[in-house]
Formats: C-alpha cells, sequence, structure tokens
C-alpha cells in the first residue's frame, strides 16, 4: 500500500483491543439493579396503599410533556425522561440542568462498527451524561429493524440484520443502566416507516415477528432493560399502544419483560383499551389540542377517562393499581427514590465522552469504493485536493427527537484543513476550469433524515451534482454523510472512491479526515443492503397508490388520513435474505467494506460434525493479514440449512468477530453455536425448531466473500 498507518493510530487501536475480541462468545453479564424486582415491588405496595385513586390516576399519564409526576409527601420524586440513542437530546425549555451533550455517531453508524463492546463504552458515556443531565429514563436505544431504505428513522436504529442488532443493544443496555440510568427499549413494535406512521397497519406473520423484528427486543430485555416503548403503528389490525396482544401477549408473556411500559408520545386512541392492553404510563397524558385531526376525536387520555371509566365499570381501580405499581416498582428497583438522579461527578468525564465519539466513528466510517487505490490520498504528490459540496461547513446530523446538538463540533472543513493544509482547497461551486485542474476531488454529499417522514431513495440532486464534476474530472472521492442507504447506482461506477460517512458525531470529521489520509485504516462494514433501485427492496411498495412521500413532518399528527394496510409478504426474507432468495444483485451488500489492507482466512475446522439437541459446536479459523498496513477485520459467519421443511433464507448471520490484526500477523477466531443457533419459529409448535439436517457454516468477509464452509449434522 501506498501510506503505512501512523504509529500513533496504531497505538489509539490496540489500546481499544479489548473491544475487537468478539461478539456473543465473550462472558457477557446482564444487568442486575440494585433493588430486587420482589422488593421493590413490597415497596410499592406499601406507598401504593398510602395513594388515593385520584393520585394513582395522575401517575399513570405523563407530567409536564416529558415527566413520570412526583409526590413530595410519599417521597417521589418527579423524573425527567428524555431522547435520544445517539445522545441526549436538550430541551431547554423543560430543564435548565445540562448545557451539553456529547452528539455521537448515530447508532447506525455504531452498528457498522461491528463493534458490541464498543456500544457498551458509547452507552455507558450517554448514561454518564444523563447522570449529570438529572435524567433519570433514556428514551433509547431505538432498534426497529431496517426494512425499507427510506424509513426516516433508519439512523436511530441498528440496521437490517436481527443478531447483529441484538449483540449490539444488549451491550448498549447494560452500558446506560449501569450508570443508574434506565434505558428504554423502542419502538415496539414494527414501526419500520415513517410515512404516516399513526396511520400504518402493519400485517405481519408469528414467524416474521420472532425471527426479525422481536430478538433485538429480547437481548434488550435479557440484558436488563427496564423500560420499553410501545409504537405508534398498528400490527395486525390494533395500535400497538393499545393492543394487548402486543404487549400482554408478545411483550410480557412471550419475552418475559416485567418492567415499565410506556407508550409514544399521542400514540393511543381508546383510554379502555389501553388501561387493559397491559400498558403502564401513557405519554405524554393530554390531548394535542392544536392539532385538528386529534382534538375532533375528543380527548381520549387515560387520565382524563379513568375515573369515569372506574364508575361505569369498563375498568377496575385493580387495573389502575396494577399500571401505577409497575411504574413506581421500577423507579425503586433502580433506586430513583433512594438517591438523587443528578450527579455532577460525570460532568468530569465529557472529555473521555469526546474520544469514545471519535473512536466510534473510526471504527464506522465504511469505505466502499477505492478504485485505483486513490486512498489513502498521497500527501506527498504536489497534487491539489478540492473540496466541495454540502455538509462542509455544517455537520450533516438526523432530525427530530433523536437530534443531538454536540459541542466542540468539528466541521469537515476544519478537519480536512488540519489534516492537509495547503494541499485542500474549499470552494462551495467550483467553476469547470477548477474542477478540470483539480488533482483530486472530494464531494460531499448527504441527506437529513427525521422522524415523521421519510426520505426518498433516489437522490436526484446528489446524482446531478456528482455527474457534472465526475464528467469532466473523473479523479472524484464522494463522501456520503446520511442515516441509511441512498441510490448511488447511476454514479457508483462514474468515481474513483466512496467513502460512506453516515452521521458521525461532533468530531466524527476527524476521524474521516485520518481515514482519506491513511492515518486511520477503515474498517466499518455495512449493518445495511444498499439496493440499485427502490423497486428492488422487499418493502417496496408502501406508499398508497396516488400519493407521494411529504418533505416534512406537517402531516405526522394527521389522524384522518386513511389507515394504510402494509402487508409485510417478505415475511423472514428482509435485508439481505431477500436479495439473495430473490437472486436481486444489490449495488453493495450487508456486511461490506474495504479496508487499505487485505485479509485472508483458512483452516476452517468444528468441534464436531454433529451436534446434538443441547449440545454446542465451536468453529474456529484462522484470519491473516496479507497486506502492509495493520487494520481492524470484522470475520463473519453465517448458516445455510441445506434442506428444509419450511422456506428459509440462503444464509443467516450467527455470528462474528472483530480483530485487529498486524502486517503478517495470524489470530485464530473461534465463534461458539448452540441448538438455538440452528432454529426457526415453527409456527405449529408455536416455538423454535432445530430441524435435523445438514447445515453449511460460511466465514467471510461479507454476507456475500465467503471464504471457508464447513458442513456440520444436526441430529
Amino acid at each position: 500500500m501506498k501510506t503505512q498507518i501512523s504509529l500513533i493510530s496504531i497505538m489509539l487501536i490496540m489500546l481499544l483491543t479489548s473491544f475487537h475480541q468478539s461478539s456473543d462468545n465473550i462472558d457477557f453479564t446482564p444487568f442486575q439493579p440494585p433493588v430486587s424486582y420482589e422488593e421493590a415491588g413490597t415497596r410499592a405496595d406499601s406507598i401504593l396503599k398510602q395513594m388515593s385513586l385520584e393520585e394513582k390516576i395522575q401517575i399513570i399519564g405523563g407530567y409536564n410533556t416529558f415527566f413520570i409526576k412526583g409526590f413530595e409527601k410519599y417521597k417521589i420524586p418527579q423524573l425527567y425522561l428524555s431522547d435520544a440513542t445517539q445522545g441526549v437530546h436538550i430541551r431547554k425549555q423543560l430543564s435548565n440542568l445540562m448545557e451539553k451533550s456529547t452528539a455521537f455517531p448515530c447508532p447506525i453508524a455504531l452498528s457498522a462498527t461491528w463493534n458490541p463492546e464498543l456500544a457498551g463504552q458509547y452507552a455507558k458515556s450517554i448514561g454518564e451524561e444523563c447522570r449529570a443531565g438529572d435524567i433519570a429514563v433514556l428514551l433509547g436505544p431505538g432498534m426497529n429493524i431496517y426494512r425499507i431504505s427510506q424509513n426516516g428513522r433508519n439512523f436511530e436504529y441498528f440496521g437490517e440484520d436481527p443478531y447483529l442488532a441484538a449483540r449490539m443493544i444488549e451491550n448498549y443496555v447494560v452500558g446506560v443502566q449501569s450508570t443508574g440510568t434506565i434505558t428504554t427499549l423502542k419502538h415496539f413494535l414494527c414501526n419500520n416507516n415513517e410515512y404516516y406512521r399513526r396511520t400504518t397497519n402493519v400485517i405481519v406473520d408469528e414467524r416474521a415477528l420472532h425471527e426479525i423484528y422481536l430478538p433485538a427486543f429480547k437481548a434488550g430485555i435479557d440484558a436488563g432493560a427496564m423500560a420499553v416503548m410501545t409504537s405508534y403503528n398498528q400490527v395486525n389490525g390494533e395500535w400497538a399502544g393499545q393492543s394487548e396482544y402486543v404487549i400482554n401477549n408478545l411483550l410480557k408473556n412471550q419475552l418475559g419483560f416485567k418492567w415499565l411500559v410506556m407508550t409514544d408520545w399521542w400514540s393511543t386512541w381508546d383510554p379502555v383499551k389501553t388501561i387493559k392492553s397491559g400498558q403502564d404510563i401513557e405519554m405524554p397524558g393530554y390531548l394535542a389540542e392544536k392539532y385538528p385531526s386529534v382534538k375532533a376525536m375528543g380527548d381520549k387520555s387515560v387520565k382524563t377517562n379513568a375515573l369515569q371509566l372506574i364508575k361505569e365499570g369498563k375498568v377496575t381501580e385493580d387495573d389502575i393499581d396494577r399500571m401505577a405499581k409497575n411504574i413506581i416498582r421500577t423507579c425503586i428497583a433502580m433506586g430513583l427514590y433512594d438517591r438523587p438522579v443528578k450527579d455532577l461527578k460525570y460532568l468530569d468525564n465529557f472529555s473521555e465522552h469526546e474520544k469514545m465519539a471519535l473512536q466510534t466513528a473510526r471504527e464506522a466510517i465504511v469505505l466502499l469504493k477505492n478504485d485505483k487505490n486513490i486512498l489513502p490520498l498521497n500527501q506527498k504528490s504536489g497534487k491539489k485536493i478540492l473540496l466541495t459540496g454540502d455538509y462542509v461547513e455544517k455537520l450533516a446530523r438526523g432530525r427530530g427527537s433523536a437530534q443531538v446538538e454536540g459541542f466542540n463540533n468539528i466541521t469537515m472543513l476544519d478537519a480536512l484543513t488540519k489534516e492537509f493544509g495547503d494541499k485542500l482547497e474549499y470552494v462551495q461551486n467550483p467553476t469547470d476550469e477548477q474542477i478540470k485542474a483539480a488533482g483530486m476531488i472530494v464531494v460531499s454529499v448527504g441527506s437529513e433524515d427525521s422522524e415523521g417522514w421519510d426520505k426518498p431513495f433516489a437522490q436526484p440532486v446528489i446524482e446531478k451534482k456528482i455527474l457534472d464534476i465526475a464528467v469532466k474530472n473523473p479523479n472524484v472521492v464522494v463522501i456520503v454523510n446520511t442515516g441509511g442507504g441512498i441510490q448511488m447506482t447511476n454514479w457508483n461506477d462514474k468515481v474513483l472512491a466512496i467513502v460512506y460517512s453516515w452521521y458521525i458525531g461532533q468530531n466524527g470529521n476527524t476521524a474521516l479526515a485520518e481515514i482519506l489520509s491513511g492515518k486511520t485504516n477503515p474498517s466499518g462494514k455495512l449493518p445495511i443492503t444498499i439496493e440499485k433501485k427502490f423497486e428492488d427492496s422487499p418493502g417496496y411498495p408502501y406508499i398508497p397508490k396516488g400519493e407521494t412521500l411529504i418533505s416534512d413532518g406537517s402531516e405526522d399528527m394527521n389522524m384522518s388520513h386513511r389507515i394504510n394496510n402494509i402487508q409485510y409478504k417478505e415475511g423472514v426474507f428482509v435485508g439481505y435474505r431477500w436479495y439473495e432468495s430473490k437472486k436481486i444483485e444489490p449495488l453493495y451488500h450487508f456486511g461490506y467494506g474495504l479496508s487499505y489492507t487485505t485479509f485472508e482466512y483458512s483452516n476452517i475446522k468444528v468441534s464436531s460434525q454433529t451436534l446434538k439437541a443441547g449440545d454446542h459446536l465451536t468453529i474456529e479459523f484462522n484470519v491473516r493479514n496479507t497486506g502492509r498496513v495493520a487494520g481492524s477485520e470484522v470475520a463473519q459467519l453465517y448458516l445455510q440449512d441445506i434442506q428444509s421443511s419450511v422456506p428459509r433464507p440462503l444464509k443467516e448471520l450467527k455470528g462474528f468477530s472483530k480483530i485487529y490484526l498486524n502486517p503478517g500477523e495470524i489470530k485464530s477466531v473461534k465463534i461458539i453455536l448452540n441448538e438455538k443457533d440452528f432454529s426457526f419459529w415453527d409456527v405449529s409448535k408455536n416455538d423454535w425448531y432445530a430441524e435435523p439436517g445438514e447445515f453449511n457454516i460460511m466465514v467471510g468477509a461479507a454476507s456475500n466473500d465467503i471464504r471457508q464452509t464447513i458442513k456440520v449434522t444436526l441430529l
């Protein structure tokens, strides 16, 4: 390679080698609250006996938009709930206790690191900032599966694969809650698009639920998550926040969740159903009067109607007690009544949080294309670098409740100027002569994704910008700043390099500059599949005939919009499972990402050629750095059921390990599988079923780049 990684970068990465060892094969310890479920329940009963019915009704609805109501006479403090997954969203109109918060790379970028241990440290940093800001409950992590590229909230989530998402989520939960802050798994369930999300009815089968949409929630629950937020959409004909099937059946009975359940803000429309569903607290607890279509429905809030519903015999005081008890019990269990939420000692850790954000960015950026080894940029050549495009002088970031402003923000212009000095020239609108004369052109493009609406996959403005430049000078490096996949098909072959930078956080442009210069070797891998055209995707079409995407949130609270029934006809065939089964070649495959070095896989072996019920199977293989640059590789393990009684994907991710290798170094990777890893959800048994037969175990660098295969038999 043309450039060696700097000694400083190597040392930084080596200091973080504990982040690179394995996936679910480490000794993972779930979070245990300081007060047991049983003791917290006993204490909650004691408080409830003292409360009047009216007081109990007050606590089961939100207070002042983002609070759980407190009662000083019962020594119950009011508790602040704040967004979001990628850092703390500061709402100055509600709390003046926090002047700044770190803007971390967005969660889909975190997932692109394929580094669960890093996810835990990232989350711990956010939990510490919650404590500094007097925040008792973090309204995250967001964790809905990436089903369609147009979903405006994809940047808040962890990608298309349930196994990868689950490993990241379980570490995230433990990281946040280790600080004494409650995490909220959201949005339960199947909130996979933002187009009129409140009037979307998702029609989904049981197998798809259990194999695709529930595993990340199950992982978060098993890791000890203490709150779950229901979603805006309907699931099989009922709004999730008031659905007994969604809450009592799926969440509580099947997944075993026992702590606090809350609604998303203004997402329930029948107080009787809400109370009976297993829901605990309705947020924000009052009618959204400023929205005409909502006001026309009448005040359906639980707090307003509960007393009358009890008098009419439609609900009981026992129902109210159940809700209030679960709220109080959860807060007691986390110790929120026994010590202050606010702890200013965590303000001393903000510099460490900045370092964590930067390391996340270093590992998250994905190098998609690098023709002619144009990257890393040769700093010794006399060629000038022309920088142009969007998000050069301002940060690209996701919008809505997940937005985090950050501090000490570093723009792309700042970072690249510091890295390349006077070799870099920034021109917002370069002339044809400037384009033709440039030795290298870095073009920054992107989108601003947000909750409340979906973005189009096709981006004609971006396409035109790139093609207008590339036709005049082919030496183009494109930086993509976005929260999910965008259409790149028409310009992909016209440029030499593509760097997928996501929404990279407040100092992520420093990581970008390091990667462009070669100081840091890119190691990010796609947690999504990027299709050639949206029509190829499993979720197409989902917009009703005669309607088009909207570009803002003006229609988000329009409850008069017709119910849009979206059938998840693809079932379990989501993401790479879909493209492979349909033999549709995407532009970029799940798990894909380039490096400035190369890796060789060899010597795969298994602990046994057969696996019996209840046994474990150990798979070992070697990975060698065959290049001249140190770097990290994400070794991925996929399973293939050779012959099955039900349709199954051609491959399914079941293990991965991120390993750091010096040039020429060989490391052995060990991944352990169990019977559950071979199973599918059997709808006739209503349970997981490991069907006997032959399986291929495949390891490689991406879903389409399998390097080693070995066959085993499940007895």
